[in-house]
């Protein structure tokens, strides 16, 4: 697809206008509507080495999304999309094959299905698995609306040098803040 050979990090967009995003526990994913504009909705696009169709979709955790064959909840269809480092270059799991349909993209997995974003109630709300559409109803569920996203040179530096910890919520609130130097902290109501 041109759109990814093009894009160094994209976004992707559900039917629901919820960004396919990469949760803080850096092995889940879900959609948000707020998601989109942070480093956790964007998503570096790599090639498989070999093949012009296949891309692998890195996470700002660096780590891939991967389409299991852990079951979303059990006895329904659809399984889980997680994160995974990548430990094996030729695992297939790791491997998406965008499709174009019309203005927007389905992504085919290995085994394929389709990257699906899920809508209703809990636990479906938000959730993001990989499945066949059944109906036409759900057809428009795996399709995706691809932003290309630019990446700061220095953040691509960052990020294949060392992954922050996600668990930190000072850096996500406080982007200007230097975290990394001590400072001398005076309280207002100190005796001195």
């Amino acid at each position: 697809m041109e759109i990814f050979q093009k894009a160094k990090a994209v976004r992707l967009r559900s039917h629901l206008n919820k960004y396919l995003v990469a949760d803080d526990d850096q092995q889940h994913t879900r959609q948000s509507r707020r998601g989109g504009a942070s480093k956790k909705g964007r998503w570096c696009v790599e090639f498989v080495e070999g093949s012009s169709q296949l891309i692998r979709l890195k996470s700002c955790h660096g780590r891939y999304l991967m389409a299991s064959d852990v079951a979303l909840l059990l006895g329904m269809t659809g399984n889980r999309v997680l994160l995974t480092e990548q430990q094996n270059v030729k695992d297939l799991r790791i491997e998406w094959q965008p499709v174009k349909d019309g203005f927007q993209v389905k992504l085919r997995s290995y085994g394929g299905t389709f990257l699906r974003a899920n809508g209703g109630t809990p636990p479906w709300r938000n959730s993001v698995t990989h499945d066949s559409p059944h109906t036409t109803s759900t057809n428009n569920w795996i399709l995706w609306d691809v932003e290309t996203v630019e990446v700061p040179e220095n953040e691509i530096l960052t990020d294949s040098f060392s992954n922050a910890s996600s668990f930190s919520s000072i850096s996500d609130e406080f982007p200007d803040l230097d975290t990394n130097s001590p400072v001398s902290v005076q309280s207002s109501f100190s005796t001195k």
